[in-house]
């Protein structure tokens, strides 16, 4: 069970048990992502500075990921979840109220520790206790369990936008984020204490330093990383710019609700189907269909307006069911047990950086072309390379 030493667990808990936690974080993450872009562009008015923003956040969160496996060299594993899960309950509880602008985004890069922290460590946690049930089967089971959660959560979103404004529907965010600690709670998971080490910052940047070096010359893990990446990149500026171009071509806030309602029905639709798929016909081919199809719809997004390019949104997301279960299952492949807690934080910030390039992008294409929709282009190209990449031999 990797380096990590578990004295005491629940009778019964096992990969499964931390890959049902998704039920919390999907459903958690999926009424905070309906609204969060929408918050963000009341706060600074422009959808290109909006995309800075989250890429200057991204790289607060990337930092956060390098640091992690000397976090957890300190502390334990279950001890940093237990408080990440309640720092994410306690900031969105307060980031609903009608608080100042500076006070938002401190807390906003707050929660940007804890759920950076929650992303490593439930993977972690799900192959620490994998036993002979296997990754694929988990994380097939991990992401049902997120687009269950997310499958209610932009309605719900858009019902408590309505009835209040953007930023209350944070809270229904917290009380999740609460009972999904209790759950881990239930599981009664006692790990191995550790014994802290006082080490100056710079012998800490060289260790991370050399971390990153010995990461990226282990045989697979470029293409790991870079595969990763494209998925991340397109799903963030998925995240970040549909509820903005969807209001910007005149529908309402109930329209994109169930804009983003219906773009998850592909997602439980596929994520059993795609563990059996993944098995018979292997990795590859289902990463390049859709990073493939992902990009000829985002070509087709950049011209096409109306109840078409709602469709398009719903169709991206059969491409991205078609990639979810498999696009981080590379890493799990190529990594021995033993250095997936010291490689997995250098790993995970192949989720933040596209947070940082891409918004970036999609802002300089705003700003080219004098239209959110010009963002397409950014995906188009995005999904293209990371199509090659996936069937490339070296």
């Amino acid at each position: 069970m990797a380096k990590d030493k578990y004295i005491s667990v629940k009778s019964g808990v096992s990969g499964f048990s931390f890959a049902n936690l998704g039920l919390f974080t999907g459903f958690a993450d999926g009424i905070y992502n309906a609204v969060y872009s929408l918050v963000l562009m009341e706060i600074f008015m422009n959808s290109a500075v909006v995309g800075i923003y989250v890429s200057i956040y991204a790289v607060f969160c990337m930092i956060v990921g390098l640091f992690a496996n000397e976090l957890f060299r300190r502390f334990s594993k279950v001890r940093v979840f237990y408080f990440s899960m309640l720092m994410l309950a306690v900031c969105y509880a307060m980031m609903s109220f009608s608080i100042r602008p500076s006070t938002f985004i401190m807390l906003d890069y707050t929660t940007g520790i804890a759920s950076t922290l929650v992303g490593v460590l439930i993977p972690l946690f799900m192959s620490d206790f994998s036993g002979k049930i296997g990754m694929e089967r988990l994380n097939s089971r991990y992401h049902l369990w997120t687009n269950v959660g997310a499958l209610f959560a932009p309605m719900i979103a858009v019902a408590i936008a309505n009835q209040f404004d953007n930023r209350a529907a944070f809270f229904a965010s917290a009380l999740i984020y609460f009972a999904g600690w209790m759950s881990f709670k239930l599981f009664r998971v006692v790990q191995e204490s550790r014994k802290i080490k006082p080490a100056s910052p710079r012998k800490t940047i060289k260790v991370l330093w050399k971390n990153a070096i010995a990461f990226f010359k282990t045989p697979g893990m470029p293409r790991a990383y870079a595969v990763n990446f494209g998925y991340y990149a397109l799903r963030a500026m998925r995240y970040l710019y549909v509820p903005i171009v969807v209001i910007e071509n005149g529908f309402s806030k109930d329209v994109l609700g169930w804009v983003l309602t219906i773009g998850i029905i592909p997602y439980l639709i596929l994520s059993e189907v795609m563990a059996k798929l993944v098995r018979k016909y292997g990795k590859r081919k289902w990463l390049f269909i859709g990073f493939a199809s992902f990009a000829a719809f985002s070509a087709l997004a950049t011209f096409v307006t109306g109840y078409p390019l709602l469709a398009i949104f719903v169709m991206w997301q059969v491409s991205g069911a078609l990639m979810e279960s498999v696009h981080d299952l590379l890493f799990f492949d190529n990594a021995k047990k033993t250095e997936q807690t010291k490689f997995y934080g250098v790993f995970r910030t192949s989720v933040n950086l596209p947070n940082i390039i891409a918004p970036i992008l999609g802002a300089a294409c705003i700003a080219a072309f004098g239209g959110t929709s010009a963002v397409w282009l950014v995906t188009a190209i995005i999904g293209g390379i990371s199509a090659l990449l996936s069937v490339a031999k070296k």
